[in-house]
């Protein structure tokens, strides 16, 4: 019973590794959380609004000629955007950013789980970082792969290496 005990505490906490660097990566998840919050509401503010005229105004405003590629991408997609469809991206807003939220939890207060999260959500974007890589270099792209590179290394050797001492200590 003592070991079923233990093996469940350890599940849940770490308490053999420091928490810093996993600190700084709970404050990461949850900024990137505070930012899908405020996207997911800047949605719901463009609902029954004619956003393709703001886009138009956006354009505009940064002197664009709107007949260019991305700028006339841009005013299309915006044109497309209906209400439903604002909705809809909003939940989607509101969804993922709850889910940085409670890795940003779990990781500020040590939790193995959070660990193995973060480890899992962060793998899935690097096959779609090296396509964007391979599709043309920029510097928020190498940034953004070399972060995300960083987080699920550093998440991935904790986890590696807390699973190694455990191995080694006596039952």
């Amino acid at each position: 019973m003592g070991q079923l005990l233990s093996a469940k505490q350890n599940s849940v906490v770490r308490s053999s590794h420091s928490p810093g660097g996993l600190r700084v990566i709970a404050i990461v998840e949850l900024s990137k959380g505070v930012l899908i919050v405020l996207a997911g509401f800047g949605l719901l503010s463009l609902i029954h609004h004619d956003v393709q005229q703001l886009a138009e105004e956006i354009v505009g405003h940064f002197h664009l000629n709107p007949a260019s590629r991305y700028p006339r991408i841009f005013i299309d997609l915006a044109g497309r955007l209906s209400d439903k469809r604002l909705w809809l991206f909003a939940s989607f807003a509101f969804t993922y950013s709850g889910l940085r939220f409670i890795e940003a939890y779990g990781l500020w207060r040590g939790r193995r789980w959070a660990e193995w999260f973060a480890v899992a959500s962060g793998a899935i974007y690097i096959p779609i970082e090296l396509f964007e890589l391979l599709a043309g270099v920029s510097w928020i792209k190498v940034l953004t792969f070399a972060v995300n590179i960083g987080i699920v290394s550093y998440v991935g050797f904790s986890l590696w290496q807390s699973q190694r001492n455990n191995l080694r200590m006596p039952a």
